[in-house]
């Protein structure tokens, strides 16, 4: 079954093409809870097989996460924090996440919104506080692109070199977020060792 459900998301993001990439890594950076990992490993095997451009996967589903992020920069702009306290919970962003998120922030700074594109549950919605507390977009476009870049990256060679078996394809997309997880475990403890460590000598 878990062979059946990875070729048919292979087979879908085939039909699907770039913009499809882009449309649902959008997606996936704003309020919709749909996991890149079912976007970016099936592409990743396509340019396996040679049916994609593994730096145009990369490149585009980059580009469409950070598009969300900045979509949702600009509706925390717009609708502000009350709305968001009052009508957050229709989009997936409760009270208590909203205030993680703003604690996230100042906790970490703008930096946060590099970092929190690698943590669970942080990546989709760091956004939110940046944007409510005006962020340099500059800064923010980069961070975020930064962020967003690494994941990609991660997703689409994890996708690409178990190419070869086929029959690893199915497995790793069952266990693909423990493996891409472990590494961004990794970058986000050196980040906060360093972060403690540069707050307790200054």
């Amino acid at each position: 079954m878990i062979h059946d459900i990875a070729m048919y998301l292979v087979h879908t993001i085939g039909a699907l093409g770039y913009f499809g990439i882009f449309a649902l890594m959008f997606l996936e950076s704003t309020f919709f809870p749909f996991p890149s990992e079912v976007i970016i490993i099936p592409a990743g095997y396509l340019a396996f097989q040679g049916n994609m451009d593994l730096s145009l996967i990369i490149l585009i589903g980059t580009l469409g996460s950070v598009a969300g992020a900045v979509f949702n920069y600009y509706f925390a702009i717009f609708f502000g924090r009350k709305f968001l306290l009052r009508y957050g919970k229709y989009f997936f962003v409760s009270p208590q996440t909203l205030d993680k998120l703003e604690q996230f922030f100042t906790n970490h700074g703008e930096l946060s919104t590099f970092n929190g594109r690698l943590i669970p549950g942080i990546r989709q919605l760091i956004s939110l506080p940046a944007g409510l507390a005006r962020m340099n977009m500059t800064k923010f476009v980069i961070y975020s692109a930064l962020g967003a870049g690494i994941w990609v990256v991660v997703l689409a060679l994890i996708g690409y070199f178990i190419g070869s078996n086929q029959e690893l394809v199915s497995y790793y997309l069952k266990n693909a977020t423990m493996i891409a997880l472990g590494g961004v475990a990794l970058i986000s403890s050196i980040y906060i060792y360093k972060h403690k460590k540069t707050r307790h000598t200054s």
